[in-house]
């Protein structure tokens, strides 16, 4: 009780999804808590932000203007800040949402190539992006999901690097579409061959335990083992867990590994830290920094662990 009560001594963005998923509270109490993502903390300073064109930071991905010689990449443009505020909670019904996505949907286009937000561009982590948002905000994205049926490669994944000749899936870019495709899924029924799709890349993770190479067995990536947030367009083994949790059903036995790794993690205090950072500018912090317990990472890894069970 004592991480719980830690949890939500915190912003209307965590509270709510702490009572929703580890509380069980009321539906009343968890809707009334999210409502106020709109109006107070977090949520209502990141729309705030957005400009009367629509953008946040004058750009869809990217700001229109920052140093692209400074550490990592910016994270203040359009796609980044809609992201943060799905992952509030923002209500997409709500008149905020409306209003904010109704500016996006009129205003935002692709520095790629000019297109409408809600169109996509060329590469499938933002194309499963721009799904994810579409379809959380109620806008029709279903040309994109077509889009990322047919960029799907051999192996069941993508990678953003196949219209430079890659063959070979990313762990990043495959998360990113697959957490499209199943959002895109829930608001709209999807179809067969979407739902096939996703199938075929959940396949690819789990067939790899979620962090090691098929051919070897050796670990991808140490990052993997420590836990950012925000994600941003990263993948990490707490990332693709929280996939898995949201699909829901009883878990795969080949998510056993990463669920042990999550578990390591766990401070004695019976939190989790917040992790690997990724660099560039950002609108405002929402936690201690790297090597404090975080109340975001905390959240997520608990809620796994409950869906995992023992």
């Amino acid at each position: 009780m004592e991480v719980l009560d830690w949890l939500l001594d915190s912003d209307p963005s965590i509270r709510w999804q702490v009572l929703r998923d580890l509380a069980d509270a009321p539906p009343g109490e968890v809707s009334a808590e999210r409502a106020r993502v709109a109006s107070e903390g977090w949520g209502a300073r990141l729309l705030a932000l957005q400009g009367a064109d629509g953008q946040w930071d004058g750009g869809t991905y990217y700001p229109a203007q920052y140093d692209d010689s400074a550490p990592g990449q910016p994270w203040t443009a359009t796609t980044y800040s809609l992201l943060l505020l799905r992952e509030f909670g923002l209500d997409p019904d709500s008149n905020e949402a409306r209003r904010a996505v109704g500016l996006v949907r009129e205003n935002s286009r692709w520095e790629e190539g000019d297109q409408p937000f809600f169109e996509g561009e060329v590469e499938p982590c933002v194309n499963g992006m721009a799904v994810t948002l579409g379809a959380y905000f109620g806008q029709n994205v279903d040309g994109v999901v077509s889009r990322l049926l047919g960029d799907q490669l051999a192996d069941g994944g993508w990678n953003c690097e196949a219209e430079n000749g890659s063959t070979r899936s990313s762990f990043g870019t495959t998360i990113n579409v697959l957490e499209g495709l199943l959002e895109h899924e829930r608001a709209t029924g999807g179809s067969p061959a979407s739902a096939a799709a996703r199938k075929r890349a959940e396949e690819y993770l789990l067939e790899r335990g979620l962090l090691r190479r098929k051919s070897t067995g050796e670990l991808i990536n140490e990052e993997w083992l420590h836990f950012s947030y925000p994600t941003r367009w990263f993948y990490d083994v707490l990332r693709g867990l929280e996939y898995f949790r949201a699909v829901g059903g009883p878990p795969d036995e080949r998510t056993a590994e990463a669920v042990g790794v999550l578990r390591s993690r766990r401070q004695a205090d019976g939190t989790w830290l917040l992790e690997n950072t990724h660099p560039g500018r950002i609108h405002f912090s929402m936690e201690d920094g790297d090597g404090r317990p975080s109340r975001w990472n905390t959240l997520r890894a608990l809620r796994v662990v409950r869906w995992y069970g023992d």
